[in-house]
């Protein structure tokens, strides 16, 4: 059985598309995404909303398969149900488009490729422990809510229900054991940059090399900093102004079954972590424009002495686990690590029965481009989709520089990386540099019109990347078995590169 949420008074819906499950009319929220991959550093001023477009989603519980009834406006010639891996065939009987869920799970429906996509959120039956009346429970009930800014303390709940439209960002700093609970949604196109100057000579500057121009304040929606023992489950985060979650410094994460949807401005990550410890993801949906998730030591923008605080050393990035998530990612990376990688060291991290239904420029990626020793490392059961036409992503010159479709594009995305390198911007002028080593890609399912490009790179023989393994690697079925077949290339400074 299925059950839909409530939507809040005074939410618009959108009129594109009618959507029914278990016979049950549910209304379809409305979220802004990009439509192209176009995009460049903070420019000192927001992206034009000419640059997107709108995208569906509908949100439901249920306890096994779902019958779907979705009546478009506009009916395509092509319609498809993602991820493949879910073995969803959908029918078109009349004007209606007809499919069978086969149980909880994200999913999207395209017509004609993924323009105005209609996201389904299926959410498993689930009961939070929550009394609303608890003094430390903050709790929003079904409605408009606009409370800004929501700091969290040491055992506090921040609890969303059904319905319940949050206007807001949260934070937390030197808090344990907080939750943020429920079905509802938190909402960021409220929140705006603070633009601190006009552009100056080092903004000029900046703006000249491609950098991000230092002009401005801007807040992600959820930021936990030197948290221990935090839970996020089942919310919705919308429109994101910068990263849509970013945990520094915390221990004892838990991000399960949130979804990510319409990051259309500037640097809207979907969930980059920066030298975290025992951190588990899962049963997530992630669309973004910019990197999906991401596990990152400090950035050049972090001052390295806060590694050291409180007495504790944060200057490594260990034990992660990401699985069953279903990735979107409209630019950038989809799962990666970098490019910022100021950690002594990060490893023991696990990528594992994911779908990354739609990429930009690399499907996985190892970007060391600091002094981090990156090592055990694992991508298993990844099943990675290509569309027949996948636009090439490329960098915007000016305001009024647009994004014009190919038709004909042969462009497919890279689909492994491993790098030791230098970035100007993001390595800061510093001399160190890391080494990536024993990197496993592991039963890695991909269907695209052909076999896409992987790169392992070093940066000198100190800095290398090695002992790197491809296992099982499947094009539309296929074994994969040779490094040509695979597209694998690699300089100098990588050795001990095996696929099987």
């Amino acid at each position: 059985m299925s059950r839909v949420y409530p939507i809040s008074l005074g939410e618009a819906q959108s009129s594109a598309w009618r959507v029914f499950v278990d016979g049950e009319a549910a209304p379809v929220r409305m979220a802004r995404v990009s439509a192209w991959p176009i995009n460049r550093r903070w420019p000192g001023h927001q992206r034009s909303v000419e640059e997107t477009e709108i995208a569906g989603f509908v949100q439901f519980e249920t306890d096994g398969p779902a019958e779907i009834r979705v009546t478009p406006r506009r009916l395509g010639q092509s319609v498809t149900v993602r991820p493949l891996s879910r073995g969803v065939t959908p029918r078109v009987e009349g004007g209606d488009i007809l499919f069978t869920l086969p149980g909880p799970g994200q999913y999207t429906l395209e017509m004609d490729g993924s323009h105005r996509a209609l996201h389904l959120f299926a959410d498993p039956v689930t009961s939070f422990p929550v009394d609303p009346k608890d003094p430390s429970v903050i709790y929003f009930s079904r409605g408009v809510h606009t409370p800004g800014a929501i700091r969290l303390a040491s055992g506090q709940t921040l609890y969303l229900d059904e319905g319940a439209l949050v206007y807001g960002r949260i934070e937390a700093t030197d808090a344990h054991d907080i939750r943020i609970l429920g079905h509802g949604i938190l909402d960021g196109s409220r929140n705006t940059e603070e633009i601190l100057s006009e552009m100056g000579t080092e903004q000029q500057e900046a703006y000249e090399k491609g950098w991000a121009v230092p002009n401005a304040l801007r807040r992600h929606t959820v930021e936990l900093s030197y948290c221990d023992r935090v839970e996020t489950r089942g919310i919705t985060i919308r429109d994101s102004l910068v990263y849509n979650i970013r945990p520094v410094c915390c221990r004892g994460l838990t991000i399960d079954d949130v979804k990510i949807i319409g990051s259309w401005r500037y640097n809207s990550d979907g969930i980059d972590m920066h030298n975290c410890q025992d951190v588990v993801i899962r049963n997530c949906f992630v669309r973004t424009f910019d990197d999906s998730i991401c596990v990152k030591g400090f950035d050049y923008t972090q001052d390295e002495s806060d590694m050291l605080h409180g007495g504790v050393l944060y200057d490594t990035f260990q034990n992660v686990l990401v699985e069953n998530c279903v990735i979107w990612c409209d630019w950038g990376r989809s799962l990666e690590f970098g490019a910022e990688t100021r950690a002594r060291d990060i490893s023991r991290v696990t990528f594992r029965r994911c779908d990354l239904i739609h990429n930009a420029h690399i499907a996985m990626d190892v970007q060391n481009v600091d002094y981090a020793h990156i090592h055990d490392v694992l991508f298993e059961d990844i099943r990675v989709e290509y569309e027949p036409v996948t636009q090439r992503p490329r960098l915007q010159t000016a305001d009024w520089d647009y994004f014009e479709e190919d038709p004909a594009s042969d462009y497919l995305p890279a689909l492994m990386g491993c790098h030791v390198l230098y970035i100007p911007e993001y390595s800061a002028g510093g001399s160190r540099r890391g080494v990536n080593s024993r990197i496993t890609f592991r039963r890695i399912h991909v269907t695209a019109p052909a076999m896409p490009p992987s790169a392992f790179t070093g940066y000198d023989p100190d800095h290398m990347s090695h002992h790197i393994l491809i296992d099982g690697l499947t094009l539309n079925g296929h074994p994969v078995t040779t490094l040509s077949a695979a597209r694998v290339t690699a300089n100098e400074y990588t050795s001990d590169i095996q696929i099987k």
